[in-house]
């Protein structure tokens, strides 16, 4: 179900408060544990992420406009969705998502890429937070060029991937650092300077005059 939602906040307000707080909840994992890189829009009237045109500019395959999609957050008709394209097509990565999920003893509800459910507790939280966690952003463009056949990139085109990744996780942590300062949350560093001992020398008397004897 796609909304006409421009932006996340948006996107979040229309939904019923149980859905929101649920969503949200999925959120907050996925952007802690986040690769530098990715950045998060609304695309295909979901909560996207995906890597931006700055980094790749060869975009999504089905529609060079769109920047390569990685992962989808969605409230559908009877549940919701956590798309995670990282782990379609990739034996390695899939095989440990489905192993790690299956100690918590807790049911897979997924398709391809999709993973269903109907409230936060049916998932296995820390699991999809590893696996955000495990993939980073030139990691996931080997991976998806592959998939698709896509030629590869040059060492050029890597190193600039990796240095632009670089540039939009410094334009985060600034911007986040601006957002607690006008929120009043920010906190003032503090430099420790480390004193040494203090060292005692040898205390100089003044030399006590003598009274001259009559």
């Amino acid at each position: 179900m796609q909304s006409k939602a421009t932006s996340v906040a948006a996107y979040l307000d229309e939904l019923p408060e149980e859905r929101r707080k649920a969503v949200e909840a999925v959120r907050a994992v996925i952007l802690k544990n986040l690769g530098v890189g990715f950045q998060e829009s609304m695309q295909y009237g979901m909560i996207g992420y995906n890597v931006p045109h700055s980094i790749y500019p060869a975009g999504y395959h089905c529609d060079p406009k769109q920047p390569l999609p990685y992962a989808a957050l969605a409230s559908q008709k009877g549940y919701m969705s956590l798309y995670m394209m990282a782990l379609y097509g990739s034996s390695p990565e899939l095989e440990w998502f489905q192993r790690e999920w299956k100690k918590t003893g807790k049911k897979l509800d997924m398709g391809k890429c999709c993973i269903r459910f109907k409230k936060v507790e049916d998932l296995a939280i820390d699991v999809i937070g590893q696996a955000f966690a495990k993939i980073s952003v030139e990691g996931y463009i080997d991976c998806y060029e592959k998939g698709i056949k896509r030629e590869p990139r040059t060492k050029d085109s890597k190193a600039k991937t990796k240095s632009n990744a670089k540039s939009v996780g410094k334009k985060k942590v600034t911007e986040k650092k601006k957002a607690a300062v006008k929120e009043g949350t920010a906190v003032k560093s503090t430099v420790a300077v480390k004193k040494g001992p203090v060292k005692k020398g040898p205390v100089k008397k003044s030399p006590v005059k003598k009274k001259a004897s009559k």
